[in-house]
């Protein structure tokens, strides 16, 4: 009897599903798309016939294998993963070996566990023809883009960029915030504050002044001699107490991952980048050495918008909590989240542990520390997400203090909190970008009317503060609420706008480059649309639509290339080239071959410095970052970049080897020497194993950098 084929994409995959088949079922890795457009040309044909791809076969070996394998299966079980891009990798499987559609079947299934993967081949199903299209959809439309604007680039602003559907608007994200960073002026606003107490120095409380003459607005004190006639007229005035108000307050946990928060507190808690996280997350989900219980799936499906948890999950999760903490931290019926996702869909699950009974402390031995880390983040939000809420008694007191010169009467404002229950928190806490968790502060039990003695007033001075750059997860999150790109595509959008040297990262917040916004400012001012984050979320809602089966995909492509087809033309003719100056950055450094301006540009191996006088005088040197190598003591470092990214390696090489992926900080370790490198937001650490250093960035402070600092003389 023949049997039956199964494909799955890739061979970790294939392993950890054949086990739990067994032996009547041939399983085959595809190793991901077996069909693609040509890399070399368009690969679309527009006519009148709509836009009809060209597909080019990526792997012929693999297709030639599973064509062999369908041949002779029974039936062919397609079991690729739960998503579009999943759907159009089964449909090409079938079209590209030739495979009989009357024999395949369609197998989906979000976590890779035996009752999981049972469940799914006892309910197959057809292809889905309506997420086909849309994947199909989505990679024509970003082919039309890219294929077509990117060379208007390359004769326009620079030879190499490039454009795209989603990364040109979190390119113009992050420009336009740059842009308001830039263009905010600080105001001045002053703060007046007490020390207050029942008896002098003793149990003193800080409160602050948030009304004058009972209005419900805040007093505006816009300069220092504001400030000062205020605390003339407080001169010798009587506190007393007015209200005191303690209300309990209740805090919900975070709602279980899904991809776009997984990647977001990855980053802020783990310092992960978006494409680290989901490399782990694959090797989770795909299956990991357990011993002697085989290779399991630790985690389900990890591209997913959707916050649905499966009752069997739910289940598990209230009986570890009760086991665990007590019944006072379980709920009585499980806890729901809305979704927050334009188009998420609800078939999917939350990213959670396979088994809430499998604790991170018992993988330990079983996963690296990076696989261990994340794990652990995911299987404590799934938990949290189902214990019983913080509760808090939240107190504010007024006090008021009438002028004796003016009679008029200030009243100043002291808030505490205490928890009084700690609920999730006792497991965990979502880590935020720039927030700092709410301070607990006990107050003293005050009576209404009660004189109080105030040690100290003061006057102090603030200004307003701009908005702040991007973090990864910031970006993330802002093009998530926008509606822009999906589960899949967020690490690859911020990995190719940091690869085209459109952006740096600069302790882990986001700059835009000179090429960036030369780049960005053509696309506004020729192709408006492909910028617009309201045009490109409508174009997501579209691309939706088509996988509902709600609209067809050839009028929606159609609607699109007119438009984008005629301001194509048009920019070849009218649009002015940039010039070199708006894109090279400048430098401290001088030719000493001509004596013109050295500028530092982008080139295949990363940035070096150029004579601004190119091509007439092509000196070039590295770009080095002004710190010494501590290996051979001869070179220094240099600014590089491979296949693998942004690397900072010694202008000594091939002598000297030494090489590290993060720009270190000026200063030497105290300890041996040798370099430091920032550790996350705000440590340092020595990469020397017989070193091991570890400290404070507030220690080793550094000037700001600027474009052209830390470069050699």
């Amino acid at each position: 009897m023949a049997k039956d084929l199964v494909i799955v994409e890739s061979p970790a995959k294939a392993r950890t599903v054949g086990r739990f088949l067994g032996k009547d079922y041939d399983v085959k890795a595809s190793m991901g798309h077996v069909r693609d457009l040509p890399r070399k040309k368009l690969g679309v044909e527009i006519g009148d016939n709509g836009f009809i791809p060209t597909y080019t076969v990526t792997n012929r070996q693999i297709v030639s294998e599973l064509k062999k394998a369908a041949a002779t299966a029974g039936t062919v079980y397609l079991a690729t993963d739960p998503d579009r891009e999943g759907e159009a990798i089964s449909w090409h499987l079938v079209e590209a070996a030739n495979i009989d559609i009357d024999k395949t079947r369609r197998v989906v299934f979000h976590e890779i566990t035996k009752p999981a993967i049972e469940e799914a081949f006892a309910n197959t199903r057809d292809i889905d023809v309506d997420l086909v299209d849309a994947q199909q959809a989505r990679r024509i439309l970003d082919r039309l883009v890219g294929y077509t604007l990117s060379p208007v680039l390359w004769s326009k602003v620079k030879k190499g960029t490039s454009a795209g559907r989603v990364q040109s608007v979190a390119l113009r994200m992050v420009v336009d915030r740059q842009k308001e960073i830039d263009a905010f002026k600080p105001v001045e606003y002053w703060t007046i504050g007490a020390l207050l107490g029942v008896k002098p120095k003793e149990n003193l409380l800080e409160a602050s002044l948030v009304s004058i003459e009972g209005s419900k607005k805040k007093p505006e004190i816009n300069n220092e001699n504001d400030a000062a006639l205020i605390l003339t007229d407080l001169k010798g005035s009587g506190f007393v107490v007015q209200s005191y108000i303690t209300k309990e307050g209740k805090r919900r946990p975070s709602a279980p991952f899904i991809t776009s928060t997984l990647q977001q507190e990855a980053s802020r808690r783990l310092r992960f980048s978006a494409s680290r996280t989901m490399i782990l997350a694959q090797q989770l989900y795909e299956g990991i050495d357990m011993g002697s219980e085989g290779v399991e799936g630790l985690i389900t499906y990890m591209r997913t918008d959707s916050t649905n948890v499966s009752g069997v999950a739910l289940t598990e999760a209230s009986e570890y909590i009760k086991d665990k903490y007590g019944s006072g931290y379980a709920l009585a019926k499980p806890r729901t989240f809305s979704k927050r996702v334009q188009g998420a869909q609800e078939a999917h699950e939350a990213i959670r542990p396979t088994s809430v009974l499998r604790t991170p402390e018992t993988l330990r031995d079983k996963l690296d520390r990076d696989q261990y880390r994340l794990y652990d983040l995911i299987w404590k939000r799934l938990v949290a997400s189902q214990m019983a809420e913080a509760v808090y008694d939240r107190t504010t007191i007024d006090f008021d203090a009438k002028s004796v010169s003016s009679a008029k009467v200030y009243t100043f404002r002291t808030t505490g909190s205490v928890l009084k229950f700690d609920g999730f928190r006792v497991l965990y806490t979502e880590a935020k970008d720039d927030e700092t968790e709410e301070e607990e502060k006990g107050l003293p039990i005050l009576s209404s009317g009660q004189e109080m003695h105030c040690d100290e007033l003061s006057k102090d001075q603030h200004f307003t503060e701009p908005p702040p750059k991007f973090t990864e997860a910031s970006l993330i999150r802002n093009l998530e609420s926008e509606g822009i790109g999906r589960p899949s595509t967020y690490a690859s959008i911020i990995g190719t706008i940091v690869e085209r040297d459109y952006v740096r990262r600069d302790r882990g917040r986001f700059t835009p480059t000179k090429l960036g916004i030369a780049v960005t400012e053509f696309l506004k001012e020729h192709f408006e649309d492909i910028v617009d984050v309201g045009f490109t979320a409508g174009m997501e809602k579209q691309l939706d639509d088509i996988a509902e089966g709600l609209t067809q995909w050839n009028p929606m492509l159609q609607e699109f290339y007119g438009p984008f087809d005629q301001a194509i033309e048009t920019a070849k003719v009218e649009a002015v080239r940039v010039p070199r100056e708006q894109i090279d950055e400048e430098s401290d450094q001088v030719c000493e071959k001509c004596e013109r301006p050295m500028v530092i540009r982008g080139g295949r191996n990363g940035r070096f410095i150029a004579c601004s006088g190119f091509p007439d005088c092509k000196n070039t040197k590295p770009l080095t970052i002004g710190i010494k190598c501590r290996e051979c003591n001869v070179g220094e470092l240099a600014e590089r970049k491979s296949k693998r990214g942004i690397f900072f390696g010694c202008t000594n090489y091939p002598d000297c080897s030494f090489a590290v992926n993060t720009k270190p900080i000026s200063n030497p370790c105290p300890d041996c020497d040798g370099i430091l490198l920032p550790s996350g937001r705000d440590n340092v650490r020595c990469p020397s194993k017989e070193c091991g250093f570890r400290g404070s960035i507030t220690e080793f402070e550094e000037e700001p950098e600027s474009v052209s600092a830390g470069l050699a003389s």
